[in-house]
């Protein structure tokens, strides 16, 4: 199962990392889909900061077999990151080494790990295993909408 996981995140990374390059860095700092809401180069950094947590609780959940830890402030770490300033070619290579790492992690983790309890915040408990499904989920979504542009030239 771990594998699937891993496998199933180098194929975003290889395919939607591919579109992300092509994006131009005009383009970069303007909003998806002409919605309210964050930049491209916000929203993917949003991705950037959902990797540094989740693979905290990835590894703290693997290695101790229960993780407990806050939620964290997306608006307040999108400002803090300052993504609006950096060149969209630093943040799509960042996004894709930390979830690189991730991938290569993810894999060891032990079967029987997968079960572990995940609380974050104040949400009920998940296993280790519905947390990762999540964080690629969430990721997709974002990826999806950053992408939607793009779609509609």
């Amino acid at each position: 199962m771990p594998q699937n996981f891993a496998a199933r995140l180098q194929k975003i990374l290889s395919d939607d990392g591919t579109k992300l390059r092509a994006i131009p860095e005009a383009d970069s700092g303007r909003r998806a889909g002409d919605r309210d809401g964050w930049s491209r180069k916000q929203e993917l950094g949003h991705l950037i900061d959902s990797a540094v947590n989740n693979r905290i609780r990835f590894n703290v959940a693997a290695l101790e077999g229960r993780y407990t830890g806050p939620t964290y402030d997306g608006n307040g770490w999108v400002d803090l990151g300052g993504y609006t300033e950096m060149p969209w070619t630093d943040i799509v290579e960042t996004w894709t080494v930390l979830n690189r790492a991730l991938a290569i992690g993810i894999q060891r983790i032990p079967k029987e790990r997968l079960s572990a309890s995940c609380k974050v915040g104040d949400h009920d408990p998940w296993s280790l295993e519905s947390l990762i499904e999540d964080y690629i989920d969430h990721m997709q979504h974002h990826l999806e909408h950053i992408l939607e542009a793009d779609q509609q030239r």
